[in-house]
């Protein structure tokens, strides 16, 4: 996106060790690359540590909060608004009242995403009850459904799991149980087109996009950027064979909600326990 949107010449190096990394910064730099973007927060100590050498340069950090003077920046897709808007399309969903929500690991982005599913179902819907809880991993996708079945069987009937490629456990479980199925962080209604209503995507790449924007426009600072909804890096995915499924009334309330926290005149942080 990146190379044809700016006419940038783009280049990567998968799998970088933890050693490797001050020296893979450092090549980059040295060949007068621009940018450099670190994707993952453990990237942050190797940044700060080379961005005094180059500071011409412009380091960033992908799922992180670091940052330091005048060159490092990182930058975060705020799951928090991504689980809300989750949440939001299951409160309306739900006919028992009862939905679910499962995360892989106990880590920040993961824990906000339950949270923020929480407060969504409970923003729209005040007498919903919502189950929560984190299987430790984000490869047993057994562990998901297992997981998931269990919560259908005290009565949820819209499921979400944000757990990676385990997650695929929540949509074989709502599936399995003719129920409904809120994906995650990518479009996954191809894998269950009758059982997934929409999904909520966080999209990385448009983030990117966003941070390149923001240095070309000269509006780049040394900080931490959330990015959200209002920065369309948080959205929600088509809703495919659902579209006439589900009500008009239920598309323009989710419509209402995304535009009311774009404009901010919803502050869905505000909300947090």
């Amino acid at each position: 996106m990146i190379k044809e949107k700016f006419n940038a010449e783009v280049t990567y190096t998968e799998k970088v060790s933890q050693s490797d990394q001050e020296e893979i910064f450092r090549g980059y730099a040295t060949q007068e690359y621009d940018v450099i973007f670190g994707h993952g927060f453990e990237f942050g100590d190797s940044a700060k540590k080379i961005a005094g050498e180059f500071p011409e340069v412009k380091f960033i950090i992908i799922s992180s909060d670091v940052y330091q003077a005048p060159n490092v920046a990182s930058f975060n897709i705020d799951t928090y608004e991504q689980g809300f808007l989750q949440g939001v399309v299951a409160g309306l969903t739900t006919k028992s009242n009862k939905v679910g929500a499962i995360g892989g690991m106990d880590i920040p982005p993961i824990t906000n995403a339950l949270k923020g599913y929480e407060a969504g179902a409970n923003y729209i819907n005040k007498g919903i009850e919502v189950f929560t809880a984190v299987t430790g991993d984000f490869e047993d996708a057994g562990k998901v459904k297992e997981t998931a079945i269990a919560m259908i069987e005290k009565g949820a009937d819209v499921v979400m799991a944000n757990a990676d490629i385990a997650g695929m456990g929540a949509i074989e479980a709502a599936k399995g149980r003719n129920i409904y199925a809120i994906g995650c962080d990518s479009d996954q209604n191809s894998l269950a087109p009758d059982t997934v209503v929409t999904s909520g995507v966080s999209d990385t790449p448009l983030g990117m996009e966003t941070m390149i924007e923001y240095i070309l426009n000269g509006k780049f600072k040394p900080e931490y950027y959330d990015l959200g909804i209002t920065e369309g890096v948080v959205y929600l995915a088509p809703y495919h064979g659902f579209e006439n499924k589900l009500s008009p009334e239920i598309k323009a309330k989710i419509e209402q909600v995304t535009n009311d926290i774009k404009s901010g005149k919803l502050d869905v942080h505000a909300l947090k326990d």
